[in-house]
């Protein structure tokens, strides 16, 4: 039997032969599932599989990627010469190529716990069931919960397999699973409030039950319930882990080779120096067993190995691929992110945001005497560049240490420099949301623009 390296091999060999000096494939196959419930009723129920191989060519620096999901030995043998013919005509670029034979995996996946087998087993009627407990829950949690945007369970099994000219040849394979509700409350003047929650894992007993995911649905729209504006002014800003969790995917578009090499970040030039509070330490790690961003290698082959990005505040450096290693003067990190359609971009895996020191998120309330506790971001007002960084946002005012009332329309801004920096309390509720972990973090003072 085919297997699907057999088949990512079969396109580099047939790429060689028609004239690639370097080339890698890279396939990408999967069975997923999607079922949503809304107001107790099947809205959607979609089953598909898929299985794609792309191809990179790489001649004299000049690069072509192609994909095909027609994997037949003669639709491969076409892709393999239509993409040695599009490297011909594209621009040669010096810094392109294949990663350093010697940095190319030989781990296997032991103790990653990537795939579960049981999702594969998942009956559509245990898939409704899963979204219609989790829809009710929110439902029966509170009377005031008036309507439902849906219950969604999306599950995925797949295999991912890689290839190229130097010899290196492996697969893993992958499973994940989320689940989410969205609801709404009303409001006295009859406006909806809504908020959502969800779980995302990569195994199916890791999944929050459905019905605590319903039930925290519920209390967040509830929550919001008399939500008011506040007035402008300078306050501690408190970020709950789902929201710190937003500012770590800011904080990941500054920390890649190419973000470096197009100058592209306020953190060019900072290695080594201390730009956030010493409670601020942020690591990726692609080794988590069961994590969503786990893998045994990046997308070029390259080993996956924990990178810190900041230790107690110090700027540890990029994360890089290949390319952008070489445009830099570096090397790679293993951090090769890729779709079959394209080539590989550096990113994170799992971006993991802790302190050397926490404190319960009581405490860390109780010292405060007025501040915004974030909930909820809206947009996305950020600029990399500059670190520039302004965001709409909702959540609770704080009084005294106590949160006193809901607020919403604000908005909140600062930098993100000032804002790594002005960290002065990190919480004990590390807290996963797929590919990402963040505690609760308060923020000494930022503008809050309001009334």
């Amino acid at each position: 039997m085919t297997t699907n390296l057999d088949l990512a091999l079969r396109a580099v060999e047939l790429a060689r032969r028609a004239g690639a000096e370097q080339c890698d494939a890279f396939l990408v196959a999967y069975d997923e599932s999607n079922v949503t419930v809304r107001l107790g009723k099947t809205e959607k129920l979609i089953e598909a599989s898929s299985r794609q191989l792309g191809l990179r060519v790489i001649n004299g620096g000049r690069t072509a990627v192609c994909s095909s999901s027609d994997l037949s030995d003669a639709a491969l043998e076409r892709l393999a010469r239509e993409t040695v013919e599009l490297a011909t005509i594209s621009a040669p670029d010096e810094h392109a190529g294949l990663p350093e034979p010697a940095l190319l995996a030989r781990a296997t996946v032991d103790g990653l716990q990537l795939y579960d087998e049981r999702l594969g087993a998942l009956t559509v009627d245990e898939k409704l069931g899963m979204t219609t407990a989790c829809e009710q829950a929110a439902f029966d949690a509170d009377g005031r919960i008036t309507n439902s945007d849906g219950a969604t369970l999306s599950t995925r099994a797949g295999e991912i397999s890689l290839a190229n000219s130097l010899g290196f040849a492996a697969s893993y394979p992958h499973t994940r699973v989320s689940l989410a509700v969205e609801v709404m409350a009303d409001d006295a003047d009859g406006k909806k409030r809504n908020a959502y929650w969800y779980s995302a894992e990569r195994s199916l007993h890791r999944l929050l039950p459905p019905e605590e995911i319903g039930r925290i649905a519920a209390r967040r729209a509830v929550g919001q319930i008399g939500a008011r504006k506040v007035p402008t002014r300078q306050v501690p800003i408190v970020f709950e882990p789902m929201m710190a969790g937003r500012l770590l995917g800011d904080l990941a578009s500054c920390v890649t080779g190419s973000a470096l090499y197009r100058q592209a970040t306020f953190l060019a030039g900072r290695t080594g120096e201390r730009v956030g509070s010493e409670l601020l330490t942020v690591i990726d790690d692609p080794s988590i067993p069961a994590a969503s961003g786990s893998r045994p290698f990046d997308g070029e082959g390259v080993t996956a190995s924990p990178r810190p990005l900041f230790t107690n505040g110090v700027f540890e450096g990029f994360l890089f691929d290949s390319y952008s290693a070489r445009r830099t003067g570096n090397r790679s990190t293993g951090s090769a992110n890729r779709g079959v359609e394209s080539s590989p971009s550096p990113g994170p895996s799992n971006l993991v945001l802790k302190g050397p020191r926490t404190v319960p998120v009581e405490s860390l309330l109780k010292e405060i005497g007025e501040g915004l506790l974030v909930t909820e971001l809206i947009g996305h007002g950020f600029n990399p560049t500059s670190g520039d960084w302004s965001r709409g946002a909702a959540g609770y005012w704080i009084e005294n240490g106590e949160l006193a009332y809901p607020v919403t329309e604000v908005n909140v801004s600062g930098t993100l420099e000032a804002m790594l920096a002005g960290v002065d309390a990190v919480g004990d509720d590390l807290t996963w949301f797929g590919a990402v972990a963040a505690p609760t973090l308060r923020i000494q003072g930022m503008t809050l623009s309001g009334l």
